[in-house]
Order: structure tokens, then C-alpha cells, then sequence
């Protein structure tokens, strides 16, 4: 696990304890930065397609944009909920195909009578996602009122960011992710890891800040790439948090001493 020679006076162990709690610090602070970078993310994203939490259509619409059914016409699609005749299934698709003003204006158009929207709703939908039974059967899912039903009454139309912001995004992004990289590399080779240990978390830094960065072009042009995003955004973060970790153990470990061996020698 050892290196030797000259390269044993870099080890970050080997430095006084004044600077093993500096480098601390400094990687405690890139710690949480990597959680900030995340929870920004995820505010950033979330609910961009109508629905809680942050999700492939929330990606998708972030760097290719996208236009898809409402999250009510999605459900019905799929036959939830299983129980609803099929007559009254397709009068409510029927209204939510309908212009925005129609789904908003005959939500509970008298007129309709039991066909109104909000009559099949509280008929066959309250009983799950009602006031008092949204949180435990309905996912969450309220549709008590219109103002509760038009959140997931509306189709989903998400545009994507305009270019001139994704340039200064990539630009921003890429100066100082691939800086870190660089800084990460530096400090696992300054321990006592074997370089393979170190070669597969940097390959997971690198590769995934590529697949990540590039996802987002390549996203704009065709939205199957959006993969590329969650698959580099997951290696990056994992890999840089490996990384620090095994930064951390190197700088509080008792020092490895072999026979022979002049660690940390002055």
C-alpha cells in the first residue's frame, strides 16, 4: 500500500498537525459544498413537470424541453383507477384534451350535470385522494377542489433553458468541476491508497463530469441522452465522495509503518 522514496515526504500524513486541520477544513467545506451542489439541483428542478420531487420529465424539460399529457390525463391513460367505467374515463380525457379555458371553465359546469368533471372526481376519486386520505392512500395526491385539481389538470409544457444561459452554466461548470478533479487527483496521490484505488475514483470524477456536462448538449439535441446526465451527475458525486473521504481517513490514520520504511521522515 506504500509508496517509497522521495514520494513518502508528500504523504498528506506526514504533514504537521496545524496543516491536517486546515486540509480539513478545506474538505470538510468541498463536503458540504457537493451537498449544496445537490440540494440546489434539486430545488432548481423539482416540480418543473407538476408533480413533487425531481424526475426524468423535470431533467428532460430542463435541457430538451418537453410537452406531454397533464399528470390526470397520464393516470387515466394507465388505467387508474381501475374501478372507473370506461364511459366516464373517456369524458374526463375529453376534457382534459380540451383548450385551457374549457378544462378551467367546465371543471364544475353545471350544465354537465353528472359528467362534470368534478362530479366523476368526487365520485370515484375522494375516496383516495380526498382531505383526509391524500397523504395515506393517494400518494399525495389531493383533488378535493379545483385549486387542488388544477395542478395536475393542465398539460405539461417545459421549455428548456435558453442557450446563452447553458453556455455560461457549461462555462461555470466546467472551469471549476474540472478543477476540483484536478485538486482530488492531487490529494489521493499524496496518501497511502494504491494508485488502482485512486485510478477508479478518479476515472469516476472524470468520466462522470463528462458524461454529466456533455449530457447536457447532448440532451438538447435528442432527450434519450438525459441517461447520460443521471448516470455522470450519480458517478461524479460518488466518485468525489469517496474521494474525500479516503482524504480524510489519509490525513487521521495512524501513519503506515513498513520494515524498512522512513515514513514521514524529516
Amino acid at each position: 500500500m506504500e509508496r517509497s522514496g522521495a514520494s513518502a515526504m508528500l504523504r498528506l500524513r506526514c504533514l504537521p498537525i496545524s496543516g491536517r486541520l486546515g486540509l480539513t477544513g478545506a474538505v470538510l467545506v468541498l463536503l458540504l459544498g457537493l451537498w449544496a451542489s445537490n440540494e440546489h439541483l434539486r430545488l432548481h428542478h423539482q416540480n418543473r413537470d407538476q408533480r413533487p420531487g425531481v424526475s426524468l420529465t423535470d431533467i428532460i424539460g430542463a435541457y430538451h424541453g418537453v410537452s406531454a399529457p397533464s399528470a390526470l390525463h397520464s393516470s387515466l391513460e394507465r388505467g387508474h383507477p381501475p374501478e372507473l367505467p370506461e364511459s366516464l374515463r373517456t369524458a374526463l380525457r375529453s376534457w382534459l384534451e380540451s383548450d385551457s379555458s374549457a378544462i378551467s371553465g367546465d371543471y364544475d359546469n353545471l350544465d354537465l350535470g353528472d359528467l362534470a368533471p368534478s362530479e366523476m372526481i368526487a365520485a370515484h376519486c375522494l375516496h383516495c385522494h380526498g382531505q383526509a386520505d391524500a397523504a395515506s392512500k393517494g400518494a399525495g395526491v389531493l383533488l378535493s377542489n379545483w385549486d387542488s385539481v388544477k395542478k395536475h389538470a393542465f398539460p405539461v409544457q417545459i421549455e428548456p433553458v435558453p442557450y446563452q444561459i447553458l453556455v455560461a452554466s457549461t462555462h461555470a461548470h466546467a472551469m471549476t468541476l474540472a478543477g476540483l478533479a484536478v485538486v482530488t487527483a492531487l490529494l489521493l496521490w499524496c496518501s497511502r491508497w494504491r494508485p488502482a484505488l485512486s485510478g477508479v475514483l478518479l476515472l469516476m470524477i472524470g468520466g462522470g463530469l463528462l458524461l454529466d456536462v456533455g449530457g447536457w448538449w447532448a440532451t438538447r439535441w435528442n432527450a434519450g441522452f438525459v441517461y447520460a446526465i443521471v448516470a455522470g451527475g450519480a458517478l461524479y458525486n460518488i466518485g468525489t465522495l469517496l474521494a474525500m473521504l479516503a482524504t480524510l481517513a489519509e490525513l487521521w490514520l495512524p501513519a503506515p509503518r513498513r520494515s524498512g520504511d522512513s515514513t514521514c521522515a524529516r
